[in-house]
């Protein structure tokens, strides 16, 4: 009888796990919004004015945004856009922490589509 409870529990878990939306979801509409006024200054289409090597692109992210890795990590994203690096300015205070959640989910976005 337990194992048939914990069967059926499983199965429904496993049916309504997906219809269920995150607690947390970005919004990529705002965070284009939040792009275009913070960062396109120095990120037109995923590139970088400032430092033409350090673009916004997949393989850019990969090689040189700490944390970000090949597994995508958007965490480091919003580390980043956090707390700046180098020519990057922190934008924390700046920007709330749903802004920046937003942002580094559009960036992420799009660097998967190839800006």
């Amino acid at each position: 009888m337990k194992a048939l409870f914990s069967t059926i529990l499983a199965v429904v878990i496993g049916i309504l796990l997906p219809l269920i939306p995150p607690a947390i979801a970005a919004d990529l509409g705002q965070g284009a919004q939040v792009f275009s006024a913070s960062c396109a200054a120095c990120h037109v289409g995923g590139g970088n004015v400032v430092m033409s090597n350090k673009t916004l692109k997949q393989d850019a992210l990969e090689q040189y945004l700490e944390g970000y890795g090949t597994e995508h990590a958007t965490t480091a994203i919003v580390y980043q856009v956090t707390n700046g690096k180098g020519a990057m300015p922190s934008f924390q205070g700046r920007l709330t922490d749903a802004q920046i959640e937003d942002v580094a989910a559009y960036v992420q976005d799009q660097s998967e589509k190839g800006w």
